[in-house]
């Protein structure tokens, strides 16, 4: 009888092992029955709001200016020389050959779709005013609005766009006036330079005058003065019969020009 005694006080039912085993399974098996609820209370799980989650994307609409240069991408540097002067103003303004207008017109129905409504200004001289009579034209067909397109002596005639707010031709060219097309209702003007001996096709584009001339204009438009596309505002047709301007009567830009700062470097503009 001794001998079973002993090896029943020695078998693991009896050991003190087997009961601490037991309690530990009780306790977990009440902290896997606690409802759901409760758990979460014993431990906050942080939450994040929607607005957290998901980031809204406000598009602003800003002037954009599209510079495009003529043939080999060397006789249109004016066209830099009139961007330092657009960028001085605050108001973006890129130089491209006129090769990539495809480039371009793809990237302003983009940033137009995605609500960026600009107003968008082209200005060309040479093949690149060719280029910009063309680009609106491409534009208008995409839905696009254009408020204004400077040619700076184009090879030759074009049609004004219908939805385009102005043309503003400035040439030294008789047979590149431009001429009013269907439905065209904006302001067309075109200004014949041809009067300034100092003015030829090669110099154009870099002649103070015609650069004020069109610095005009961009800032105009910029600042909502003038050639509002879409109807934002009405415009009474103007189709000018071909003006020659004297040197007398071309007078910088009236828009205040702000307190002199370091200018933002030009982009470079994409080889041609």
């Amino acid at each position: 009888m001794s001998g079973a005694r002993n090896f029943l006080a020695k078998s693991p039912a009896n050991s003190p092992r087997p009961r601490r085993l037991g309690a530990g399974a009780a306790v977990l098996a009440g902290l896997l029955l606690v409802p759901a609820g409760a758990q979460s209370a014993t431990r906050p799980v942080p939450r994040r709001s929607v607005a957290h989650q998901v980031a809204i994307h406000q598009v602003v609409s800003r002037p954009h200016v599209y510079l495009m240069r003529g043939l080999l991408n060397i006789f249109s540097l004016g066209m830099d020389q009139l961007a330092a002067q657009i960028q001085s103003h605050g108001i973006d303004a890129g130089v491209y050959n006129h090769t990539f207008a495809d480039f371009i017109v793809a990237r302003v129905v983009q940033m137009y779709r995605a609500g960026d409504h600009g107003p968008y200004m082209l200005v060309g001289h040479s093949l690149g005013a060719d280029a910009v009579m063309g680009m609106a034209q491409e534009l208008n067909a995409q839905g696009v609005p254009v408020a204004l397109v400077i040619p700076v002596d184009g090879t030759g005639s074009s049609l004004a766009p219908r939805d385009v707010a102005c043309v503003i031709n400035l040439t030294q060219r008789k047979y590149a006036y431009m001429r009013p097309g269907v439905g065209f209702h904006g302001v067309l003007d075109n200004v014949d330079f041809s009067g300034d001996p100092g003015i030829d096709h090669l110099t154009i584009d870099k002649s103070p005058r015609v650069q004020a001339e069109a610095l005009r204009y961009v800032l105009e438009t910029a600042h909502a003065e003038a050639c509002r596309p879409g109807g934002a505002s009405p415009i009474v047709a103007r189709h000018e019969t071909p003006r020659q301007v004297p040197a007398a009567k071309i007078a910088a830009p009236k828009v205040a020009t702000p307190a002199k700062t370091a200018s933002p470097a030009l982009r470079p503009g994409l080889a041609g």
